[in-house]
């Protein structure tokens, strides 16, 4: 997309916008399917969570991808788009059985990871194929906040608990067909990852009859000019020479499958807003935007750092500004960041803006949420309308008082 066209997206559609390349997100799935072209069935599943809009899910369905789920409402979406069930992995966590049995209609595949939940579903449904998500205890991430594999982390079931899982599989009877784990996002050290994946194999072996192993994700992605990411070229060589071993030792060959989500769509994504005012103070330039954390809450929540461009006039001289919001909150984007001399009713640019950004959004402030446009095959799609008041009061109940 040249900066033209994100332009004249603003001018018909309207600012704030999420703006998403489909090229890239083709690109960024062939890259990770070449990267382990080696290994003999591999399947990803994209994680619904980082970007959930139906027409991504059928973009991904064309790319023969499956599908990553962590809500019902999102195994339904995914049903929407024409995704197969039983190319659908329901990973949720914290969820009653009845969500469970919701699943279990659906048709798609099952991924427990709590004892209780794992002997009731075996006691009530030992004939339907269950993964088992562990908990590795392998802090991943260098973040509590995104990684989830360590000690104290809600998610999975230890592997110190693996004897219950066992008498809990050969009392009830079921049948298990895959191992999980996902340790966490950002994940720079392959050598950790592939430790993890060495808990996950020592599992493995004391199931017979397994289908699959399923390693997560959490490849971090660049967020700026000469930023690191995970090497996923030499993660790819390494693991599936790894991965074939388990598979000769096991007896027969798995499916590896990975659940990428921001590796996928972040760096397709674009959030463009518009320059509401220039305001200096005795020590900062703001450029307050027609926006909030309400449309982007990752900077305030994660600490994340979008790189900013103003595109209305991108060959002026940088200067230092403050990049905030409208929300009656703190809710700022970046401090004294270099930016091409910014004047009111210019087009700020935030990249990396593809995962986690539009499915975080909020009504916060009463504030709509923005539209969102598909970049494919050289034409702006409107993909989602931008809210209206109407919206805001749909499912509102007004009463007499």
């Amino acid at each position: 997309m040249k900066q033209a066209d994100l332009l004249k997206m603003t001018q018909e559609f309207g600012s704030p916008i999420y703006v998403y390349d489909s090229e890239k997100i083709t690109n960024q799935y062939k890259r990770l399917t070449e990267a382990f072209k080696k290994v003999k069935h591999l399947r990803l599943h994209y994680a619904v969570k980082a970007l959930s809009n139906v027409n991504i899910l059928k973009l991904f369905n064309q790319l023969g991808s499956g599908l990553d789920t962590v809500s019902i409402q999102e195994v339904q979406l995914g049903l929407a788009a024409g995704v197969n069930p039983e190319k659908i992995i329901f990973t949720p966590n914290g969820v009653s059985m009845e969500e469970l049995e919701k699943a279990v209609k659906l048709g798609v595949q099952i991924n427990i990871d709590n004892l209780l939940i794992l002997e009731q579903f075996g006691a009530k449904h030992p004939e339907v194929p269950v993964c088992i998500r562990i908990n590795p205890h392998v802090m991943a991430g260098g973040n509590t906040n995104i990684s989830v594999g360590h000690i104290d982390s809600k998610f999975g079931i230890s592997i110190h608990q693996m004897p219950h899982v066992l008498r809990i599989v050969e009392n009830t009877g079921m049948r298990i067909n895959g191992i999980h784990m996902h340790t966490g996002s950002d994940i720079l050290d392959i050598g950790v990852f592939l430790h993890a994946a060495e808990i996950l194999f020592d599992v493995a072996k004391q199931f017979e009859n397994l289908e699959f192993l399923d390693f997560g994700s959490g490849f971090k992605v660049p967020y700026h000019d000469n930023d690191i990411e995970t090497n996923v070229e030499e993660l790819g060589q390494k693991l599936s020479k790894r991965f074939n071993e388990f598979c000769k030792d096991y007896g027969k060959d798995l499916t590896l499958a990975f659940e990428p989500g921001k590796f996928l769509v972040s760096e397709a994504g674009l959030f463009l807003a518009k320059v509401n005012v220039v305001k200096q103070t005795t020590s900062t330039v703001f450029a307050q935007i027609d926006s909030g954390f309400n449309h982007l809450i990752r900077p305030m929540f994660y600490g994340s750092n979008h790189d900013i461009i103003n595109i209305s006039h991108p060959k002026r001289n940088k200067r230092f500004y403050s990049v905030v919001g409208y929300i009656c909150e703190t809710d700022t984007f970046a401090n004294n960041k270099m930016i091409s001399e910014i004047s009111e009713g210019d087009i700020l640019a935030f990249k990396n803006a593809g995962a986690y950004c539009f499915s975080m959004a909020s009504n916060y402030n009463s504030r709509f949420r923005p539209a969102e446009v598909l970049w494919h095959k050289g034409k702006a799609q409107l993909i989602r309308q931008r809210e209206t008041f109407e919206d805001l009061m749909r499912n509102q109940v007004e009463v007499e008082l």
